[in-house]
């Protein structure tokens, strides 16, 4: 059945397409994320399993609602790691950092997704798609908040 929501097909295939690199960042993110939750060590163990802990779990309820907003868009959404590797800007870590190592790299990842939404964001304006404008918006509110907390940690 053909979508009929206001927002014609070649603007709804942009944005899912765009949402679809937001959902691979994302995704990359929890996965790099739930890593360094499971093998942190170190004097912040404590603090960072349980931070990482918080960070993970929001992050697998995020992916949930961007492929979610995909599909009410009328595309599949990517979900395969063949698809989150060629989708995502965020590089796998090929070995595993220390504790500092690890709160700089998420900082990174948080900023990737970032900067993943801010450059859907205007597409989802200039298509009138308030939903999608909405999840974005929010999406960078919680990972800027993420990369400052994050950050604050390797400040003196």
């Amino acid at each position: 059945m053909q979508v009929n929501t206001g927002i014609d097909e070649g603007n709804r295939k942009n944005l899912a397409e765009g949402l679809g690199r937001v959902l691979a960042d994302s995704y990359t993110l929890f996965l790099k994320t739930h890593n360094y939750h499971w093998n942190v060590k170190g004097p912040q163990f404590n603090s960072l399993h349980v931070m990482f802990e918080a960070q993970y779990t929001e992050l697998f309820q995020a992916v949930d609602l961007i492929a979610e907003r995909i599909r009410a868009l009328g595309f599949a959404a990517p979900g395969s790691y063949a698809q989150f590797s060629k989708l995502t800007s965020i590089p796998e870590a090929d070995k595993l950092p220390h504790a500092d190592g690890m709160v700089r790299a998420l900082v990174e990842g948080n900023e990737a997704v970032i900067r993943t939404a801010r450059e859907l964001l205007p597409r989802a304006e200039e298509s009138k798609d308030a939903v999608t404008a909405d999840l974005l918006t929010q999406r960078i509110d919680h990972h800027e908040k993420t990369a400052w907390m994050l950050r604050s940690l390797l400040e003196e």
